[in-house]
């Protein structure tokens, strides 16, 4: 009772009338135990219910509980919308879309344990999400395919590691958060080679995600086989020691406070990692986008590349077990570019 009541005791005034601070406070404390991979770290679930209920907090967090109704949340999702996030944009539709079903989630917890009335969440339930095209929420445009010659040029202004990222991602339609966690434990070789990801999007409903490796991402994973079956198959820190070598051979060495200046300004740096994470991975495809002068694209691109090959050059089913989906269903709605070009050819011929 005493947890569930908060960390309070049955009866105190915050027992009475319980506010959306302190209902938050509590869902918090439950979410950082339940949403956790199975190494004990934190899921990337954990942050995104951060993001939600920060400007629930901001807003209404002075709030009875069981005051927070429909007309609350519709008024937070509308301001919500108009605030400008730490990229100097809105947030997309689909964003506040999440965050609207997070908040709802935090009080459907709360009447579980009962915290706040029943009604509250029963009110909150009718608000509806926001549909394209019918909301003042920034849209964004619908993903699409990379072309390979923009990959090209991108594999060949990054480091090894990142290009070898990249294309195993293209040969298989990865994820970027599966390539980035790639070890020899976790690749089984023998006449067939198949990589099971020891954290993976579905892993909490209790899917196997198995990804094949034919012969080009073997070729591709050779120079990174590590003696160490628990070792990162990518490392930054050997990408940096390499491109300060590359450096050091190509520059001419500084002299006097350009010297010093140099050594305090790589000593500020924050030390390279274990191992990628998909931020690292975007943010270095989105510099050699720019140094390249090609329009931007992101690592999701290149799974919908991966899935308009599947698609086209196998079937509707290889696709979805390729590319990890629980139903074709969800294959066929998200990777329809096949479909298009196959309209288009019926069209040019009959049409």
């Amino acid at each position: 009772m005493w947890l569930a009541n908060g960390r309070a005791l049955p009866g105190t005034a915050a027992d009475e009338a319980p506010t959306v601070e302190r209902v938050i406070a509590a869902y918090w404390r439950h979410a950082k135990t339940v949403y956790r991979t199975t190494d004990g770290s934190p899921s990337s679930e954990l942050a995104c219910i951060r993001l939600a209920i920060s400007p629930l907090r901001r807003f209404y967090g002075d709030w009875p509980a069981a005051d927070f109704g429909p007309r609350a949340l519709v008024e937070l999702r509308d301001a919500v919308c108009a605030e400008p996030t730490r990229f100097g944009k809105p947030p997309s539709r689909s964003t506040v879309n999440g965050y609207v079903r997070r908040i709802k989630a935090v009080f459907k917890w709360a009447v579980a344990r009962e915290l706040v009335p029943p009604s509250v969440h029963h009110g909150l339930a009718t608000v509806d999400g926001l549909r394209r095209g019918r909301s003042a929420a920034r849209e964004t445009p619908p993903v699409h395919p990379v072309e390979r010659k923009h990959v090209d040029k991108v594999v060949r202004r990054v480091s090894p590691e990142v290009g070898a990222m990249i294309e195993l991602m293209w040969l298989t339609g990865m994820r970027v958060g599966e390539v980035v966690q790639m070890r020899l434990a976790d690749i089984h070789r023998g006449e067939h080679w198949e990589y099971r990801p020891a954290h993976h999007k579905t892993q909490h409903i209790g899917r196997e995600r198995v990804v094949p490796l034919g012969p080009k991402a073997r070729q591709v994973l050779a120079p990174f086989l590590k003696a160490d079956p628990a070792a990162f198959l990518f490392v930054p820190a050997q990408a940096e020691v390499r491109r300060h070598a590359e450096r050091h051979l190509a520059a001419e060495a500084p002299l006097g406070e350009e010297r010093l200046a140099r050594r305090r300004s790589s000593n500020r740096r924050r030390a390279p990692g274990d191992r990628y994470t998909p931020d690292s991975v975007r943010r270095a495809i989105t510099r050699a986008c720019a140094d390249a002068k090609i329009p931007h694209w992101s690592p999701h691109q290149l799974r919908h590349a991966a899935a308009t090959r599947f698609r086209r050059e196998g079937n509707l089913e290889a696709a979805r077990v390729l590319l990890g989906h629980s139903s074709p269903v969800v294959t066929e709605q998200h990777y329809a570019e096949v479909d298009r070009l196959k309209a288009r050819r019926l069209m040019a011929r009959m049409g």
